[in-house]
């Protein structure tokens, strides 16, 4: 099972609605994914337990790993794109 961090402002309602949209797509692609969630603040400690970060805000210290800085789960506009992107660090 691959783990997500998704990081915003204050993770609560950004963080949940981009939380939402990407497990059901990841998993509609057949993905098994955890998904977690936390404040931008929080990434420096805890990056190195995830695959993969997503955030909608500007995040430091993700320990090599991956990130995907996006609005689009909240904006509808180049999803996809993100989906196929943040896929491709999964596999």
């Amino acid at each position: 099972m691959k783990k997500i961090l998704v990081a915003c402002g204050t993770a609560v309602a950004t963080s949940t609605v981009v939380a939402k949209k990407l497990e059901e797509a990841l998993k509609a692609r057949g993905f098994a994914v955890s998904i977690d969630q936390c404040k931008a603040s929080e990434v420096p400690s805890k990056a190195a337990a995830y695959d993969v970060i997503v955030s909608t805000t500007e995040v430091d210290g993700t320990a090599g790993k991956p990130l995907i800085r996006t609005l689009s789960f909240l904006t509808g506009i180049g999803i996809d794109a993100d989906i196929e992107k943040i896929a491709g660090f999964l596999k």
